[in-house]
C-alpha cells in the first residue's frame, strides 16, 4: 500500500469517525432534550381556575385554607378536636375546593346518570386538560386522533365510597367501575378527546404527579408521543384517611403546613387538580406554540432501605436531585429557586433541607447568592398525589414573571430551630422580590417526595428564545382580520364573547393578528357560532357587541364563480396570495381560477367551480340549512383582504368546517393567554351517607309506567325516547337530531337501554344494525319499525 492509499484510507477512517461522534453527540442531545410547558389549566383552593388568578394569589400573600365544607359530613361528623380520640380526626381546616359538584357534562357528551357517579377528579381532569390543550393553542377535534399521551398522578377515588353498602349492592351499577378507577382518570381524558398516545395513571403518594412529569418528558424524548398532558389530582372525601393520618398524628391541629418554620406541627391537607401541555422545545419552537418555561431534566428513585416505609430518606433524595441535575446538563450553582417538598413535619423537612444542602451547598456559598427555597404547601395544604403539579405551575409562574413569592410572612414566626439556619446558604423569604439579578440564568428546582419512598426531582428554567437570523417581522398592523368564536350552546357562546370582548378592550393593537390567529386555529369550532372582521382590538370588541350569533345548519352544494377575465381575475389571484402567503399554490399562473380554487381547498373547502355568468370577479355560493347564500370572494381597490374574510366569516357561521390555518398573517403568533371555553357549571352529586330507600339512579327494569302497543310506531318511537331520557336520567328533552353518543349515551347505557325495551317488545336487529353513532330520529324509526315488523310476524 503505497503513501497515497494510506492517505485516503486515513482520511476515510477520519471521515467516519467525524460521523460517528456527530452520531453518538446527536443521541446524547436526544436523551436530554428538553421539553416545553405549552400550557396550563387548574382548580386550586379555593377557587382558582386560572394561571393569571393563581399567580395574583402566590403574590397576595393570602392561604387557601377553609374549615370542613358542609356538603362533606363524612368529614364533619368524624371531627374532634382531642388528638388521639379512636376513630376520630382533629383536623377541621384544609385547602378545600370551592365547588367540586359542578360540571359541563353536556360539554363532554356524558349523560347525566354517568356525570352523578363519575368522581368529581374525573370531570376536573377533563375540564382542565381542555384548557391546558386551548392554552398550548392546540384544537381538539376527536376525529384528529392526536399523538397526545396522558400522564396522571392520583392516589385515591373516595367518592365511590358513597355508593357503598354491603346490605344493599343495588346502589353498584356499571359506572361504578369506571366513575372511580384511578386506571380511569386517565383514559377518560384519552377516551373522550380520541388521543392516540401512551395512558398511564401513576401512584406514589405524594410524589405522583411529578413521577407522572418524569414519565411523560422520557415519553416525549422517546417519541411515544407528540404532545403530553401531564396531571394531577386530589380530593379530600373520605372520613377514613383522615382519620387515619390523625391517628399517625401526620396532621397539624391547625390544618396548615407550616414550611420550616419552628411551629411546624405536621402537615395540612388540601386539594386540587393541574394539567400541563408539554412537548419537545424544538418542536414547540417549529409550531409555533406558547412557552412558558423549559423542563430541562427530570429523575425518580426510592428511599430502599429507610429508617421506616413512610420515612423520608435523605441520602436517596440527595440522589435524585443529583441525577435530575444531570440529566438537565445544569450545575447547582445555576438555581435560583427550590419549590422544596416542605411538608412542615418535625422529621421531614430537617432531612430535606440537609439533603439540599449536600447538593447545593457548597456551590452556593462558593457563588455568594443564597438559594431561595419555599414551598406553597403553606399557602394551598398538601395536595398529596396533586402537590407536584401545583408546584411546578407555581415554578412555571415565577420564571415567568421573574419574581420570588413571599415564602413565609412575617406574622409566621421564627424558623425552625432544628435546622442549623445560620450555617446554610439558603433563604426563605418573607417577602415578594425579584429574582437575583447576579444569577444569570433563571433556573429552579422543583422536589416531590412520596410517603410511598418514591422521590422526583425536575429542574425548570426560563425561556429564552434564541435570536434568529431571518426571522419573521412582527405582525403589520391595520390590515382587517377574522375573529371567530364558538360554543356547544348559546349561553356558553354569549359568556365566551363577553369574555373575549372585555380581553379586546384590554389588548394592545399589536397583538390584533396574534390574537385572531389563536381564536381562528388554537380553538375547535362548535354549533354556535359568530365572526366579525375588524383592525384593531377595540374595533373587534365593538363588531361583537352588536354580532348576530347563528346556530350551524348543514353547508352544501358550495360554489365558486368566477370571470372569465383572467387578466383581472390573475392580478386579484396574486394580490390575494400577498395577504395570505400561506395560501400561495403551485397552481399554473395562467389558470387563476384553478390557483383560486386551490386556495379554497387548503382552507379545507373544496368548492365547485362555474366561469362567467356575470360576477365582478369571483364570489361564493352555497346552502345552508335550506337557504341559498351569495357572497362576494374578491374585489378590487383595495378590498381584496376583507372581501375574502367576509365570505370566509359568513361560511364559518352558516356551518362550513374550515381550518384556517392559512389565514396566519406574517409575524401572528400563538397566544397563551386569551380566555378558554367557559364550560356551564350544573350540579352532578350524590350526596353521602346514602339512605336505604332503593337505587341510587334506578336499576334496569324501572322503566316507564305506559309502553304502547307494537304497532302504533308514533306511539313507540315517543315511547323509546322517554324511556332512553329515564336511562339517562336528563333532566331535558333530548334532542331527537343528535346521536347516542352525542346524547350522553355508551356501551352502559346502551345495553341498559336495550334490556328495559326487550322487556315489553321483541326486537330482532343486531348492534350492527344499531351503531351508536345514528341520529336519535333515524335509531328509533329503525327499532319501532322493527319492533312492529317482528310482533305482526309472531302474530302470524
Amino acid at each position: 500500500m503505497d503513501s497515497a492509499e494510506i492517505r485516503t484510507l486515513m482520511e476515510d477512517q477520519l471521515r467516519l469517525s467525524q460521523r460517528l461522534r456527530a452520531r453518538v453527540a446527536e443521541l446524547e442531545a436526544e436523551r436530554h432534550a428538553p421539553v416545553a410547558v405549552i400550557g396550563m389549566g387548574l382548580r386550586l383552593p379555593p377557587d382558582l381556575n386560572s394561571p393569571a388568578a393563581y399567580w395574583e394569589f402566590l403574590r397576595s400573600g393570602r392561604t387557601g385554607l377553609s374549615g370542613l365544607p358542609e356538603d362533606r359530613p363524612g368529614l364533619r361528623a368524624v371531627y374532634d378536636p382531642v388528638p388521639g380520640t379512636p376513630g376520630r380526626s382533629y383536623a377541621d381546616r384544609a385547602g378545600f375546593l370551592s365547588d367540586i359538584a359542578s360540571f359541563d357534562a353536556d360539554f363532554f357528551g356524558i349523560s347525566t346518570r354517568e356525570a352523578r357517579l363519575l368522581d368529581p377528579q374525573q370531570r376536573m381532569l377533563l375540564e382542565t386538560a381542555w384548557e391546558a390543550l386551548e392554552r398550548a393553542g392546540l384544537a381538539v377535534r376527536r376525529a384528529d386522533r392526536l399523538p397526545v399521551g396522558v400522564y396522571l398522578g392520583i392516589m385515591a377515588s373516595e367518592y365511590s365510597e358513597r355508593l357503598e353498602d354491603r346490605a344493599d349492592t343495588t346502589r353498584i351499577d356499571p359506572y361504578y367501575t369506571t366513575g372511580g378507577g384511578l386506571c380511569f382518570g386517565a383514559g377518560r381524558i384519552s377516551f373522550v378527546l380520541g388521543f392516540s398516545g401512551p395512558v398511564v395513571s401513576v401512584d406514589t403518594a405524594c410524589s405522583s404527579s411529578l413521577s407522572a412529569l418524569h414519565l411523560a418528558v422520557r415519553g416525549l424524548r422517546n417519541g411515544e408521543c407528540r404532545y403530553a398532558l401531564v396531571c394531577g389530582s386530589n380530593l379530600l372525601l373520605s372520613a377514613n384517611l383522615m382519620v387515619s393520618l390523625s391517628q399517625s398524628r401526620a396532621l397539624s391541629p391547625e390544618g396548615r403546613s407550616k414550611s420550616f418554620l419552628a411551629s411546624a406541627d405536621g402537615y395540612g391537607r388540601g386539594e386540587g387538580v393541574g394539567s400541563l401541555a408539554l412537548m419537545r422545545l424544538d418542536e414547540a419552537q417549529r409550531e409555533g406554540r406558547p412557552i412558558l418555561a423549559v423542563i430541562r431534566g427530570t429523575a425518580i428513585n426510592h428511599d430502599g432501605a429507610a429508617s421506616g416505609l413512610t420515612a423520608p430518606n435523605g441520602p436517596a433524595q440527595q440522589e435524585v436531585i443529583r441525577a435530575a441535575l444531570a440529566d438537565a446538563r445544569t450545575a447547582p450553582a445555576e438555581l435560583g429557586w427550590i419549590e422544596a417538598h416542605g411538608t412542615g413535619t418535625v422529621l421531614g423537612d430537617p432531612i430535606e433541607i440537609g439533603a439540599l444542602d449536600g447538593v447545593f451547598g457548597a456551590a452556593v456559598r462558593e457563588r455568594g447568592e443564597p438559594l431561595a427555597i419555599g414551598s406553597v404547601k403553606s399557602r394551598l395544604g398538601h395536595l398529596e398525589a396533586a402537590s407536584g403539579i401545583a408546584a411546578v405551575i407555581k415554578t412555571v409562574l415565577m420564571l415567568q414573571h421573574g419574581e420570588l413569592p413571599a415564602a413565609a410572612a412575617p406574622q409566621d414566626g421564627e424558623l425552625n430551630p432544628a435546622i442549623p439556619w445560620e450555617r446554610l446558604p439558603f433563604t426563605v423569604g418573607r417577602k415578594h422580590q425579584p429574582w437575583p439579578a447576579a444569577l444569570p440564568r433563571r433556573v429552579a428546582g422543583v422536589n416531590s417526595f412520596g410517603m410511598s419512598g418514591t422521590n422526583a426531582h425536575v429542574v425548570l428554567e426560563a425561556y429564552q428564545p434564541a435570536p434568529q437570523s431571518g426571522a419573521e417581522p412582527d405582525a403589520q398592523q391595520g390590515w382587517p382580520e377574522l375573529l371567530i368564536l364558538s360554543a356547544k350552546d348559546s349561553e356558553a357562546l354569549a359568556r365566551l364573547t363577553e369574555q373575549v370582548r372585555d380581553h379586546l378592550v384590554r389588548a394592545e393593537p399589536a397583538r390584533t393578528a396574534s390574537l385572531c390567529h389563536t381564536l381562528r386555529t388554537g380553538r375547535t369550532a362548535f354549533a354556535h357560532r359568530v365572526a366579525v372582521i375588524g383592525t384593531t382590538p377595540a374595533e373587534l370588541a365593538a363588531r361583537l357587541a352588536g354580532a348576530e350569533p347563528a346556530k350551524r345548519a348543514p353547508v352544501r352544494a358550495v360554489t365558486l364563480r368566477v370571470t372569465d377575465d383572467r387578466q383581472r381575475l390573475g392580478t386579484a389571484v396574486t394580490a390575494l396570495a400577498q395577504e395570505f402567503p400561506a395560501l400561495a399554490t403551485d397552481a399554473d399562473p395562467a389558470d387563476p381560477a384553478a390557483a383560486l380554487h386551490g386556495m379554497l381547498r387548503a382552507l379545507g373547502l373544496d368548492a365547485r367551480t362555474e366561469h362567467g355568468r356575470g360576477p365582478e370577479l369571483a364570489e361564493l355560493s352555497w346552502n345552508a340549512g335550506g337557504t341559498p347564500v351569495t357572497r362576494p370572494l374578491l374585489a378590487g381597490d383595495g378590498e381584496i383582504r376583507t372581501a375574502f374574510l367576509t365570505a370566509l366569516g359568513g361560511l364559518f357561521t352558516a356551518g362550513a368546517e374550515l381550518r384556517l390555518d392559512g389565514l396566519r398573517s406574517p409575524g401572528a403568533r400563538l397566544l397563551g393567554d386569551l380566555p378558554t371555553y367557559p364550560f356551564l357549571r350544573r350540579r352532578y352529586w350524590v350526596d353521602e351517607p346514602l339512605t336505604a330507600a332503593g337505587p341510587a339512579g334506578g336499576g334496569a327494569g324501572a322503566g316507564l309506567a305506559e309502553v304502547p302497543p307494537a304497532g302504533d310506531s308514533g306511539a313507540v318511537r315517543a315511547y323509546l325516547l322517554a324511556e332512553l331520557a329515564d336511562v339517562l336520567q336528563s333532566p331535558e328533552a333530548l334532542d331527537p337530531e343528535l346521536s347516542f353518543l352525542e346524547s350522553g349515551g355508551d356501551s352502559f347505557t346502551s345495553t341498559l337501554f336495550i334490556t328495559r325495551v326487550e322487556e315489553h317488545y321483541e326486537i330482532s336487529l343486531t348492534p350492527e344494525e344499531l351503531p351508536l353513532d345514528l341520529p336519535l330520529d333515524e335509531m328509533f324509526e329503525r327499532l319501532s319499525t322493527d319492533i312492529a315488523e317482528t310482533a305482526g310476524a309472531s302474530a302470524r
